[in-house]
């Protein structure tokens, strides 16, 4: 088979890509096409996010850790309903090149989720921490599309995150965003959002399973907004940034500049000093 050809097919199925440099491998879910930049591990899975045949959004995952170190998305005007009737799914490809390039839901049969449990979480590694939410880095309330919305369920989508942060003050955080982006972006919003860990794990069989967020942050960049929007809000645009501690205490979010979010990670992950999130820090170029 020539390159060509293998270069072609590549485009044609998403699913674990080399890059996002093209639609069909889900560049229109990056700002310019251009995903964050400085992370220095080699372990991490580059996933386009498809479902039902469709790019829908970008993760990149930690196939040792079993959790997604971010997501990226493009926000919908949504009214933040959320849909629960949505069957969780898992990414074949990170468990075998040759599967779909689609996530598919978990088959019925416990047995069967051990040909990929290897590879990421699986359902039974939140079946019996109570303490634990799935929290999705790209959340059903950001999408207005019915399949857009059942794409977030994927568990390469979920970090563990502690039930009162979950409930509280993440669950306001999002819902602040959305009401943000619904009111004041005109254009295209890009959000990331991610996870720094510090080697706490949820344990099943004796194993480490699925590494436990030390902090949840987030930032979007929306640079066509409304210039009139009140002060309030108006210098929280283009772009702006949030972290919070995954706990029980002292987890309320904290809303930032993009800089100071970006020296706060890069004191937490293993990235390199040119760790940016958004391409030219969300300036446009002209």
């Amino acid at each position: 088979m020539t390159t060509l050809t293998l270069v072609l097919l590549q485009e044609a199925r998403a699913g674990v890509v080399e890059d996002f440099n093209h639609a069909e491998r889900c560049k229109d879910s990056l700002y310019m096409g251009t995903p964050p930049r400085g992370y220095l591990s080699s372990s991490f899975k580059r996933i386009c996010q498809r479902y039902e045949d469709k790019p829908r959004y970008v993760t990149v995952y930690d196939t040792h850790k079993h959790i997604p170190i971010y997501s990226a998305y493009t926000f919908k005007k949504s009214d933040g309903e959320k849909k629960v009737d949505f069957p969780w799914m898992f990414e074949p490809q990170l468990a075998s090149e040759k599967s779909s390039s689609n996530m598919e839901p978990f088959p019925q049969s416990a047995s069967m989720h051990m040909n990929f449990e290897d590879t990421q979480a699986v359902l039974e590694d939140f079946a019996d921490v109570v303490q634990y939410e799935r929290g999705q880095l790209n959340p059903d309330e950001h999408q207005a599309d019915p399949l857009d919305k059942a794409a977030t369920y994927s568990l390469t989508n979920v970090v563990p995150q502690i039930r009162e942060f979950n409930m509280g003050p993440w669950a306001e955080h999002q819902d602040i965003i959305r009401k943000r982006l619904n009111n004041f972006c005109r254009g295209k919003a890009f959000v990331v959002t991610g996870v720094t860990t510090s080697g706490h794990m949820i344990r099943r069989s004796n194993l480490d399973r699925v590494a436990v967020p030390e902090y949840m942050w987030s930032a979007y960049c929306c640079t066509e907004f409304d210039q009139n929007a009140p002060y309030f809000v108006r210098y929280k645009f283009p772009v702006f940034g949030a972290y919070g501690l995954n706990d029980r205490v002292n987890n309320h979010m904290v809303e930032v500049p993009l800089k100071n979010l970006e020296k706060f990670l890069k004191g937490r992950m293993n990235v390199d000093k040119n760790f940016q999130i958004f391409y030219n820090d969300c300036v446009p170029d002209n």
